[in-house]
């Protein structure tokens, strides 16, 4: 267990992590994370990034599926149309 304080950061209040606790969680700036607050606790979970399997994600489209056209409206910019 670490303690640290609240401190202010603009109008929201900030949590600073000790680098020790940041690496053995795994994090690092930038990364997402999700706060809750349930049970009388803050709670901070890291978010893992789903890999996707280009294999896998083929094997549940339908075998009968026929991709079809769908019209996306009139140019709006400088697009070209062919």
């Amino acid at each position: 267990m670490m303690l640290t304080k609240i401190q202010k950061w603009g109008s929201s209040l900030a949590i600073r992590i000790p680098k020790a606790l940041a690496d053995e969680a795994g994090l690092e700036q930038g990364k997402p994370v999700e706060l809750r607050y349930e049970d009388g606790e803050l709670r901070i979970k890291t978010r893992r990034r789903r890999r996707y399997d280009l294999d896998e994600m083929l094997a549940s489209v339908p075998e009968d599926f026929e991709p079809e056209e769908w019209d996306t409206g009139p140019p709006v910019g400088n697009e070209i149309w062919w």
